[in-house]
């Protein structure tokens, strides 16, 4: 039997398919457009650091903040999207993300005069002549922290989007189709991604800081209303009857979803914690290099400003190249592996840390940014392509229709959470051993997630027997 043969036909039915597009389309649009809205900060803080004069550390407590929130959050908040559904719950995540970038985008007014700084000196060095003067005689530390505080808000309101998008999916979606659904989820992640990493310089380049927040924060609204008048919660509920997604939920349709009952099936279960683990090291990985910290390295190593042309083609790369990641994964779990996950996640984190080796030697040996640049994208497709099956298919898979909420949550929350750790850990390493340690950092993550994942490489999803 084939792939497509083993997807039942009500699946491959073209209008039931037109329906599902149009759901996911609009769901994972505003789901980008949420990335967007986290992303933006770490996009351009070597501007905000010279708006306030900031050191790394300072900017390390955003990237402790928003994780630590945001990984508590989605873990505290699964069960509740389980029980009210993804739609309503990615709604009022939406109206939060857009009132807080409104407002740390207002921070702008509290600004009286920025820091100055000296003109660069042959290595890219400079030296801060003059405080930002700021109101209420507050210090860039006090600043600092005010702002990462009402950062790590909207990490609350963020931690809705991953929880939403996979519950709302895992209605429409067999088992057999989501490695490939894992893809489509890792393409919504790359185009957050590059809008905020590549499209937040270019909005900083033309106009003031904090339209890089209030401009996105404009398309998660329209996005909002669009979401709201034309996205429903399951086929259901656009007209189709129900199917059986071949999940763990199979022989489960009559049972009444309560929040004890989710919470007991996801955190009762070996391997869920199995694979909130090894995604807790994909967050060591993905939080230290290229979802955070690598402009900041680019500005300081190589000099290279976020609008040149070796930094956009880093942020294009790192984009195009988790999508590739992310389909190879996905279509190699469906077709090759049967729906099992872990046999590619296993490939993935051994090319993490085969990537942030070649990252170290590059700078060694002098390769200058086309190393680091191939080292980076290459990190990528490994990083986006694991990152897909377990936040994409792994949650939809072993959560089911009535849980994938709840093991969206613990899965994202473990991985931010380990971010939370490298907000404080990156700014601390750079400070100390310099941008090489930074590299090596990582990689014994990986090793341990591909242990981890490597005692789960035949374990599929079981649902009850249906008579």
């Amino acid at each position: 039997m084939t792939s497509t043969d083993a997807i039942p036909s009500e699946f491959r039915d073209p209008r039931y398919r037109a329906r599902r597009f149009q759901n996911w389309m609009l769901v994972g649009l505003m789901y980008s457009f949420f990335y967007m809205t986290r992303y933006n900060f770490s996009a351009i803080a070597p501007t905000l650091q010279d708006v306030f004069g900031w050191t790394k550390s300072d900017l390390g407590l955003f990237e402790t903040l928003l994780p630590l929130v945001y990984g508590l959050s989605v873990v505290f908040n699964a069960p509740i999207a389980d029980k009210y559904g993804g739609r309503k719950s990615f709604l009022f995540g939406a109206a939060g993300v857009v009132v807080m970038n409104l407002l740390f985008g207002g921070f702008h007014f509290m600004v009286q005069a920025p820091a100055s700084w000296t003109a660069a000196a042959a290595d890219g060095t400079r030296t801060m002549t003059a405080a930002a003067a700021l109101s209420g005689g507050l210090t860039a530390r006090g600043a600092a922290w005010m702002m990462a505080i009402a950062w790590a808000v909207n990490g609350y309101f963020q931690s809705f989007g991953a929880l939403s998008i996979v519950k709302i999916n895992a209605q429409w979606f067999h088992l057999r189709e989501r490695g490939t659904f894992g893809a489509i989820f890792g393409v919504l992640i790359r185009f957050g991604l590059i809008l905020a990493f590549s499209g937040a310089p270019l909005i900083v380049a033309f106009l003031p800081w904090y339209w890089a927040f209030w401009i996105p924060a404009a398309f998660v609204a329209v996005l909002f209303v669009l979401n709201l008048l034309f996205v429903v919660e399951t086929p259901e509920d656009a007209g189709f009857p129900s199917r059986d997604t071949g999940d763990a939920s199979s022989g489960t349709e009559g049972e009444q979803v309560t929040v004890l009952g989710v919470l007991r099936k996801v955190f009762a279960s070996k391997s869920m914690w199995m694979i909130a683990i090894a995604s807790m090291m994909i967050g060591f990985v993905r939080r230290s290099v290229v979802d955070a910290w690598f402009p900041v390295y680019f500005k300081e190593v190589h000099h290279v400003a976020k609008t040149a042309l070796w930094y956009q083609s880093a942020a294009w790369g790192i984009a195009i190249l988790g999508i590739a990641g992310g389909f190879a994964f996905g279509i190699t779990s469906d077709r090759i592996y049967e729906g099992r996950r872990a046999p590619v996640v296993v490939f993935g984190f051994a090319g993490m840390a085969l990537s942030l080796l070649m990252f170290y030697v590059s700078d060694a040996i002098g390769l200058g940014m086309p190393g680091a640049i191939a080292s980076i994208v290459s990190l990528s497709f490994f990083v986006n392509g694991a990152h897909g099956m377990i936040g994409g298919a792994a949650s939809m898979d072993f959560g089911g229709r009535k849980a994938a909420a709840t093991a969206a949550g613990l899965f994202d929350g473990m991985q931010y959470l380990a971010g939370a750790v490298n907000g404080t850990a990156v700014g601390w390493i750079t400070q100390q051993w310099g941008w090489q340690a930074w590299k090596l950092w990582p990689i014994p993550f990986a090793l341990v997630g591909m242990a981890v994942m490597s005692s789960l490489w035949n374990v599929t999803p079981r649902g009850k027997p249906v008579h």
